[in-house]
């Protein structure tokens, strides 16, 4: 009898199951497996709205490994990483209905000047999308932008104030990346361990190529060794990081990735600044002095690097030597047509630029002859302006590429002065590990540029995320400062 009460009493619930069952029973014989997804989805709004920390770790956890929409369908009118951006979309839209309903969650996160300059950062893309040449394509970017920021920054920020989930992000994108080595590597044994050509295609689809590739190792590189630091660890985790750290480090060498190499030792040398205490404030003044430097000596830097011969090679001395090479090596000569070609069209559209994610569409007219190289094309269909800086230029103008340095800047300084004051050894040293991280990025940055991916959004603005966080919520950790 008390069956058949509680029978009684849920019988909608019960009836809905019942009618799922038969339809997806139905849709399956029809080999129509959509519904199949449908608890898979339920399961997910309840985390979001139960636990919004675990979905955020569990994008982070499928970032590495996520594909190409295009990849699978290449007629698609539209591309977007799955399943990451459907499930970073659909957390946006919950994180704006929570806001709306509750309002801000931490008004200090929206006062950080990180914040401000983001803010600022967004602003002026939209601004843009408004004067683009192609609306559509600007927007789309603006959009994918805003679910990046969203999720990877602003629900970060939140998640990371339990300072203990600093090291749960760091691991949820290591361990999937870690699927994604072995896989290049395994391909890579196929084509012979050191053939450079292969390097460049043995990772897809996970990567589209091996710079974006190198550039997240360059960052994983930097944050393992933070991890590696800790004293506490017992020898099982120690030997378990040691082993990860070392196959990130081997990857790193096997992706011949140039850029990434001289981000690697650009960071390098500013831990060795930090390590001898140099504050931040000085190194910045030695970076701006360096820049001086070189743009007064460019016309000598420039003959010295003509003279250069060395193109790429399997040789890993002769590959490094190759990065100056500016007379023969095609891969660095079409950068430079890429520069020259943004520079052009920012020469023609100062302040608005042509709009953003409009630059692989309009740059071909602005290719010269003589800088062309066997790997240019007359339509200009081969990607982006490779540079986190001029290619704001020529899509978003003056303004776009200053309020991306404005991000860099604040988040490097913030990055520095949270360092500086954090007494937790442990958490001190992970600070720096991300740190360095996100100066390999924007060294790498200058020849390349990948924050349009979700893999490397979710490093940049991640680590970006940890700094915040530490500023705002340091005081929690440190009751005496």
């Amino acid at each position: 009898m008390p069956l058949l009460l509680y029978l009684k009493k849920h019988s909608f619930v019960i009836a809905i199951v019942l009618l799922y069952v038969l339809a997806d029973m139905a849709l399956t014989h029809k080999e129509i497996y959509l519904l199949n997804l449908l608890p898979l989805v339920l399961l997910l709004v309840y985390l979001a709205i139960a636990r919004i920390d675990l979905i955020y770790f569990l994008i982070v956890l499928f970032t590495p490994i996520s594909v190409q929409f295009i990849e699978y369908f290449p007629s698609s009118p539209v591309d977007f990483a799955i399943p990451t951006e459907p499930l970073l979309f659909g957390v946006l839209i919950l994180l704006v209905y929570r806001t709306v309903q509750n309002g801000l969650e931490d008004r200090r996160i929206f006062n950080h000047p990180v914040t401000y300059v983001i803010l600022f950062y967004l602003f002026w893309l939209f601004i843009t999308s408004i004067t683009s040449t192609m609306p559509f394509v600007s927007f789309k970017l603006l959009l994918a932008r805003i679910w990046f920021i969203a999720i990877f920054y602003w629900l970060a920020v939140l998640v990371f104030k339990k300072h203990n989930n600093i090291r749960v992000f760091i691991w949820c994108y290591t361990i999937p990346m870690l699927l994604v080595i072995g896989y290049t590597v395994i391909r890579h044994l196929g084509y012979g361990l050191f053939d450079k050509d292969a390097a460049h295609f043995v990772m897809e689809p996970f990567f589209r190529d091996h710079t974006s590739y190198g550039a997240i190792l360059a960052i994983l590189f930097f944050a393992l060794g933070g991890l590696i630091l800790n004293r506490k660890s017992s020898l099982l985790n120690n030997i378990m990081l040691w082993m990860t750290w070392a196959m990130v480090s081997i990857a790193l060498v096997l992706s011949y990735t140039r850029a990434s190499w001289i981000s690697v030792l650009f960071a390098a040398g500013i831990l060795v600044l930090t390590l001898l205490k140099i504050r931040f404030r000085y190194i910045l003044a030695i970076g701006v002095i360096a820049i001086v430097y070189f743009t007064n000596q460019r016309i000598t830097i420039i003959q010295k690097m003509e003279r250069n011969r060395q193109t790429s090679s399997v040789t890993l001395s002769e590959h490094v030597q190759s990065i100056s090479n500016i007379t023969t090596d095609e891969s660095n000569l079409e950068r430079i047509n890429r520069w020259n070609c943004a520079l052009r069209m920012f020469g023609e559209r100062p302040f608005f630029g042509w709009g953003p994610g409009t630059y692989m569409f309009k740059y071909a007219p602005y290719q010269i002859s003589s800088e062309k190289t066997g790997i240019s094309t007359d339509f200009g269909d081969r990607g982006n302006a490779h540079s986190e800086y001029i290619g704001p230029l020529a899509e978003s103008g003056f303004l776009g590429s200053l309020s991306f340095v404005l991000v860099a800047f604040m988040s490097l300084m913030t990055g520095f002065r949270v360092y500086s004051r954090i007494r937790d050894k442990h958490l001190k040293q992970m600070t720096l590990g991300l740190l360095l991280g996100f100066i390999t990025y924007l060294v790498h940055g200058a020849l390349n540029n990948f924050l349009d991916t979700d893999k490397a959004s979710a490093l940049f603005w991640g680590i970006t995320a940890v700094f915040v966080s530490l500023d705002i919520y340091l005081v929690e950790l440190n009751p005496q400062d």
